[in-house]
Parts: C-alpha cells; sequence; structure tokens
C-alpha cells in the first residue's frame, strides 16, 4: 500500500500566517505540520509516499524534507496541485505515480494521538473496497458524518444539519484501485469541487466500505483554535511523533 499525503490549498482560515507559507509547514508544538502525517503512513508500514502540495512556498516542502531520511525513508515523491479542486481531485493527481495499487490518504493537517497500524493491517487483509477512520466528536454538524448500521456504513452525509451519529469521518481514507476510475466520473460539487465524500459514498454503494473508530485523540488544524489546540494536545501527550 503506498501513501498519500494531501497538503496543498491556499489556508486561506489562518491568513496572515499562511500568506508567506504553505499552512502544513506551521509548527505545531515542536515540529512542523506535515511531519505528523507523515509519521503517521510511516507507523502504518507504508514507505513509499506521495507528498500533494500547492498554494505558496510548495518548494519548501522539498528543502524541509528531501527524501525522507528523518522518517527512515529512502524516497519522497511530490506533486503539485493548481487551484482548489478539491480532496479528490488532488487525490488523482497520484494515479499515475500509485500505478494501480492501493493507497492510504492522510489530509495533511490530521494529527493523531496514537497509530493507525492496526486500521492498516486489518485494510490489507481486506483485500479490496475502501476503510475509513471514524471519531466520536461533540460537534459533528460540522463534518462528514457516518451512519452506521452495525458492522456496515449506511451512508456519509457532509455537514448534517441533523446527524444520524456523532461519529465524524477524520481525514484518513483506504482505497483499492478503483478509486482512480470513481475520481474520473466524479462531477463538481456545488462549491466546485470533486468531493471525498462521493468517492466515500460509490464504496458504501457497492457494500465495500469498512470503518474502525480511531483509538486516541485526533485534531485537524485548519484554524487558529484548532492549531493552538493540537499544539496543547501534543505538549500535554509528551508523544515523540518521530519514534
Amino acid at each position: 500500500m503506498k501513501g498519500v499525503i494531501l497538503a496543498g490549498g491556499l489556508g486561506t482560515r489562518l491568513f496572515p500566517l499562511t500568506k508567506i507559507t504553505n499552512k502544513h509547514l506551521l509548527p505545531i508544538y515542536d515540529q512542523p505540520m506535515i511531519y505528523y502525517p507523515i509519521q503517521s503512513l510511516v507507523n502504518a508500514g507504508v514507505d513509499d509516499i506521495m507528498i500533494d502540495t500547492g498554494g505558496r512556498k510548495s518548494g519548501d516542502f522539498l528543502s524541509l524534507l528531501g527524501n525522507g531520511k528523518d522518517f527512515g525513508l529512502k524516497h519522497l515523491n511530490y506533486t503539485y496541485q493548481e487551484g482548489e479542486g478539491g480532496i479528490a481531485e488532488a487525490l488523482g493527481l497520484a494515479e499515475h505515480w500509485a500505478a494501480g495499487e492501493s493507497v492510504c490518504v492522510v489530509l495533511g493537517d490530521n494529527i493523531i494521538e496514537k497509530n493507525i497500524r492496526a486500521a492498516a493491517d486489518d485494510f490489507r487483509a481486506q483485500g479490496k473496497g475502501a476503510k475509513i477512520l471514524l471519531k466520536e466528536v461533540h460537534d459533528p454538524e460540522r463534518f462528514g458524518v457516518a451512519e452506521l448500521d452495525g458492522e456496515k456504513v449506511k451512508g456519509i452525509i457532509e455537514k448534517p444539519k441533523d446527524p444520524k451519529s456523532n461519529l465524524a469521518v477524520i481525514g484518513i481514507y483506504m482505497y483499492d484501485g478503483r478509486v482512480w476510475d470513481i475520481i474520473k466520473d466524479l462531477k463538481p460539487s456545488d462549491r466546485g469541487e470533486l468531493e471525498i465524500t462521493d468517492v466515500n459514498n460509490w464504496y458504501i454503494e457497492q457494500d465495500a466500505m469498512t470503518y474502525e473508530v480511531l483509538d486516541g485523540w485526533w485534531t485537524d488544524a485548519g484554524t487558529f483554535e484548532s492549531l493552538h489546540h493540537a499544539a496543547k494536545l501534543i505538549a500535554e501527550s509528551g508523544a515523540n511523533h518521530m519514534s
């Protein structure tokens, strides 16, 4: 399984910090934000990784990360997303590199306390289809929310006014090689983007989606509040994400 980290966008909610740099290069406590999703993939046994950048100062990723030797990697791959066409469009840029293999996709501002090795191993054993990671939240109306029926995912509703559960879909997804054709068939949403929720719902309709509820805390870091919250969680946990 290969790994894709989506670290593009303009980070407008973090202006003026992001007027001169990419959001994913900002510090979270004692490390750049991008370090955390890389380590999440490495901890899951994924060592062939592509970073999808965009926006300002994208070349700084190469200066910071090089070939990934600080993470025990022999090589890192990079691609560039022009504009903001959505998560699914950004993922589609990795098609040629992935060469039909399954992928674990991590949004670059997602930070977790523990690791996803067990979920990744379960997906490898699953052999096909997709897997999403869920986490209980107190404000599910802000997220894509999963509706469950026992062990099955019935559907995902984006930012529902009346959530069917408090289980948010976090920014870690695993897909088999069909994902590339699915993305090609997507139609832009009302906001003009190719939505990852539409990809997930395709797999659900095919009865090919599994899920796991994430152990430990999770946060994104796309606003000033969540950026501060993420740093506080890292500081209090005493976690060394480079080990």
